[in-house]
Order: structure tokens, then C-alpha cells, then sequence
């Protein structure tokens, strides 16, 4: 979260960055009576968590990311927390805390990590903030969330759009190397391995920029191409094979 919090300004023009910012958009340009909840999902290391952070400070959002062993209590609580708000005594009159703050003041909440609140059978608080609130409130998950709220009518015919994070392509690789690997400018032939060694995520291109900036920095390198990588290797996620055992 430090690198995403520090280079919030820099990734505007990721693809899934201006998703979300289009979702939210949306979302609060909605006409009378429509909903006011959207989905943006998608698999883990396409950059929605960043996203997030970068939508937060464009919106002046609320923002909470949920952990997986969070009860309805300690959800209701982190929002108050990052509202401000002295949390009351009962989850009920929390919910209503936080209804009252978010129609007060029109500011979206984006609930991260939200997987964990459908798991644990807890969705269902999201739509009672919801529905007493008329707030947009912008639920962020993994890739098989859209098809988990379908077991949950009252929650999943609340939604107004879904949005879907797509994989890295190489304009993304092009913004974030001005990120993780300033001062050195990549050939293109770099660029698209890079790409393709991290098979597209997000995360993993941003991990091999860096290796990038390193490579380049012990040799002194302004410019830097698929020829001067040579076979070095880079991070795919791919778990190391197990060794062979000492004799």
C-alpha cells in the first residue's frame, strides 16, 4: 500500500485506473431512483487495488479494505474510523452512523477485498448502508465475485453496472516503467517482454520494472533493450521447483 499511496498521482492513465474513475463516475451521475452500487472485479494483480487508492483521492472516497477475519463490527467500525466518526456501542446504530454521514456529504465508499464480506455471509450489511444512505458505494473483488452476489437477489439487483479489470497491455507497461524505473528508457522489444514474462499482471510487470531499474543502474544504462537483458530471467509467479536434498 506505501508504493501505491506515494504514486497515486503517476497512474491516471492506467487502463483499469480510468475503469474505476469511469465506474464511479457513472455510478454517481445516476438518474433518480436507479441504484447506487456498482462492481469492479477482476483477477488478483490487475491493479485494482491501486486503483482504488488513486479513485479514493480523486473522489475524496471513503475507502476500507476488508480483512478475512473481520466481523460486521470491526467493517462498521474501519469505515468510521476513516470518516472520522466515533464509532457508537451496536453495530445497528453504526450503520446508521454511517448512512447519515455518507448522505450527508454525497462522498462515495469504496469497500476493497469484498469477497470476504460474501464468504462470511455478511453482504447483506452493505446493502442495509446502502439502502438507508443512497450513496454510491463501489464493491471491489475478485473475479468470481459477480457470480457469488447472483446467491444474494437483494444485494445483486441493487447493482447498477459491473465493471471488469482487464490484463496489462503495453501502454500500462510504458506508464509504469516511469514509475518503478525512472531515468531509463526501455526499448520496445523490453517492454513487450515484459509484458508477456508476467503474463500481463499488473503487480508482476511493476516487480520486473523495478529488476529493470536495478539491471540498469550497476551498469549505468540511460537505454535498455531486449538485447542488453539477454536470457537473464524474470518474475513470472511461477513457485520455484523444489531441490535436490543435500547428500
Amino acid at each position: 500500500m506505501t508504493e501505491e499511496f506515494r504514486h497515486n498521482n503517476s497512474v491516471a492513465p492506467l487502463r483499469n485506473v480510468v475503469a474505476l474513475v469511469e465506474l464511479i463516475e457513472r455510478v454517481n451521475q445516476r438518474g433518480p431512483g436507479l441504484p447506487g452500487l456498482g462492481v469492479f472485479y477482476g483477477w488478483s494483480g490487475y491493479g485494482k487495488t491501486t486503483a482504488a487508492v488513486y479513485a479514493a483521492n480523486k473522489f475524496r472516497a471513503y475507502q476500507v479494505e476488508v480483512k478475512s477475519v473481520w466481523t460486521k463490527k470491526k467493517l462498521c467500525t474501519e469505515i468510521l474510523r476513516d470518516m472520522g466518526v466515533l464509532p457508537a456501542k451496536t453495530i445497528s446504530d453504526m450503520v446508521d452512523q454511517i448512512a447519515q454521514e455518507l448522505a450527508r456529504n454525497s462522498r462515495p465508499l469504496l469497500i476493497d477485498e469484498i469477497d470476504h464480506l460474501v464468504d462470511r455471509n455478511m453482504i447483506e450489511i452493505v446493502r442495509d448502508i446502502h439502502e438507508s444512505s443512497g450513496a454510491t458505494i463501489i464493491l471491489i473483488g475478485e473475479e468470481k465475485l459477480p457470480r457469488k452476489l447472483m446467491a444474494w437477489e437483494r444485494v445483486h439487483g441493487r447493482i447498477l453496472d459491473w465493471v471488469a479489470a482487464e490484463e496489462g497491455q503495453i501502454d500500462d507497461v510504458g506508464y509504469l516503467a516511469a514509475i518503478y524505473c525512472p531515468g531509463v528508457s526501455l526499448e520496445e522489444d523490453l517492454k513487450l517482454q515484459v509484458l508477456e514474462e508476467s503474463h500481463r499482471s499488473i503487480r508482476r510487470i511493476s516487480i520486473n520494472l523495478e529488476r529493470v531499474k536495478e539491471f540498469a543502474q550497476t551498469r549505468n544504462l540511460k537505454s535498455i533493450g531486449r538485447k542488453d537483458w539477454d536470457n537473464r530471467p524474470f518474475f513470472t509467479g511461477e513457485a520455484p521447483t523444489p531441490r535436490r536434498a543435500p547428500k
